[in-house]
């Protein structure tokens, strides 16, 4: 039996171009409701096949009946980001189905009152589609709460972990500091950049800044139009908190903070040529990365022109836990620090593929470095603990299902910032293991092309270890729900955070 999906737009209804009675003969449907044969246009350019299905005809003929028998269908709906859902028709289980195609109505109805319901036949496909309509209401309710029950998870764990760890922090560094050192950065942040959501985002929607689906699975094909570049107002948050709250006279700061804006600037850039110029590639490969580099370079003449905290007052070391202890690169740093930079950019643009999994696993990242830096520099720790609240307070907008991106904008700047704290410091081993997540969705892009190369030369076709590249796409092709990839990666990243955090205290 042929399977096909109707297309209905939420605040429109369908409208058959043919509509006559006729008596249930199919056994398919009860004997004690009338039917109704219907037949639709397909329009051209607008049908959309699955699998092998075709159709010559122009108009299909479709039964409908009323609402107390549509339960004998099976429904499979799509909710796009237009707004518009889709309501697929099939046979029952085990009975193979050609495919569905997608149809559009000619002309629409209004929705019926609640006075006006079930009172004709003749009005049957149009309550049957106004119930539909609330179907798809619903799931999209379902979808918002999955998201918003991650972000107060999130929110409220770090909370309690910050006020517990500014309780205790004079153990840490053996100095006196200022009360709610770690939590008051963090707050502010996540409130004002999630207050700014409210403005930017509607403007963002009417400035046409929109998403443009080039290289997502096409499950994620209703994610097309949805507002991006949310990083232009996440990141300037983030940096404007921590400079204000250290007065402007930390030099870390003012150096992590430049590096943030100078790969945001390489982001905004990136977005720019693919929005505006409406590219599919923004910025190519070789020269983003080239301006990667070039902005680490920078950054380690800087380290080497500035009296900066650094582990026992010595430069261009990298503190491990005994029995390595402080491991001196030398003139080998600026090599490290570089490609510290140029990793963390790429990694996190990589793993900015389902909502809100870079920015979770970026403020969990931050954190694990602000505990790993405090002992050094506790001017870094409080960089660190606002570009966490800012990624936190962007999570409200970009949790399952996500009004906005952050983009490149976003995602090469907190890279950019996780690699300036690792470099100011030498904490390279702790940002490894607290961006656990973020490493391992780029080893997964590399270990596919590596390994489809080396598979190609040797045997002449190339194989692939995963279905589908960075990892989140192949857990979610293995039928991993989205919001449960995310969970999951948080709590893995949660814990890598607190053993980052230790790792770092016990290296210096």
């Amino acid at each position: 039996m042929r399977s096909y999906s109707l297309n209905l737009p939420q605040s429109r209804l369908l409208h058959p171009s043919i509509r006559f009675n006729r008596p249930a003969t199919n056994t398919f449907l009860s004997n004690h409701h009338s039917r109704s044969l219907l037949c639709f246009k397909l329009l051209g350019s607008r049908v959309q096949r699955y699998g092998h299905c075709s159709t010559k005809d122009r108009f299909v003929v479709l039964c409908t009946m009323d609402w107390d028998s549509v339960s004998s269908f099976s429904l499979d709906d799509r909710v796009d980001s237009d707004g518009s859902i889709g309501y697929a028709f099939s046979s029952s289980e085990g009975e193979e189905s050609d495919g569905d195609i997608i149809l559009n109505p000619i002309t629409d109805v209004d929705i019926p009152t609640s006075s006006d319901r079930l009172h004709k036949p003749d009005d049957a496909l149009t309550t049957t589609a106004y119930e539909l309509r609330m179907i798809g209401k619903s799931q999209k309710r379902n979808r918002i709460k999955y998201g918003m029950i991650i972000n107060i998870g999130l929110v409220t764990f770090l909370t309690v972990f910050l006020l517990l760890l500014d309780s205790h922090a004079w153990r840490i560094v053996r100095l006196p500091l200022p009360p709610f050192h770690l939590i008051c950065p963090f707050t502010a942040s996540a409130v004002l950049v999630s207050f700014a959501g409210y403005i930017c985002v509607p403007l963002f929607r009417i400035s046409r800044m929109q998403m443009i689906i080039s290289k997502w699975p096409a499950r994620h094909s209703y994610k097309k139009g949805t507002t991006t570049m949310g990083g232009l107002f996440l990141i300037p948050i983030g940096v404007v908190v921590a400079e204000v709250l250290v007065g402007f006279s930390s030099i870390e700061v003012a150096g992590a903070s430049m590096a943030t804006l100078a790969f945001a600037t390489i982001g905004l850039v990136d977005d720019f040529l693919c929005l505006v110029k409406r590219r599919r590639i923004g910025l190519s490969q070789w020269v983003r990365i080239l301006l990667e580099v070039a902005v680490g370079t920078s950054f380690y003449f800087w380290l080497c022109a500035r009296n900066i905290a650094s582990p026992y007052s010595i430069k261009m070391v990298v503190p491990l836990p005994l029995p390595l202890g402080l491991v001196c690169m030398g003139g080998s740093y600026v090599l490290l620090t570089s490609f510290c930079f140029v990793s963390m950019a790429n990694g996190m643009e990589l793993t900015d593929g389902l909502d809100g999994l870079a920015g979770g696993t970026a403020a969990l990242a931050f954190i694990g470095m602000s505990i790993a830096v405090l002992p050094i520099c506790s001017d870094l720790a409080v960089f660190g603990a606002s570009m966490a609240g800012a990624c936190v307070g962007f999570l409200f907008h970009n949790r399952y299902k996500a009004s906005v991106f952050m983009g490149d904008t976003g995602t090469l700047a907190l890279g950019g910032a996780l690699a300036a704290m690792a470099a100011s410091t030498g904490m390279f081993f702790p940002l490894l293991i607290s961006s656990g997540v973020i490493v391992l969705e780029a080893l997964s892009v590399l270990l596919q092309v590596s390994y489809f190369k080396t598979t190609k030369h040797m045997h002449g076709i190339g194989r692939r270890l995963f279905r589908m590249v960075p990892l989140h796409y192949h857990l979610e092709s293995c039928g991993i729900k989205e919001p449960v990839i995310v969970a999951g990666a948080y709590v893995i990243s949660c814990i890598l955070m607190l053993y980052a955090g230790y790792v770092g205290l016990i290296s210096v």
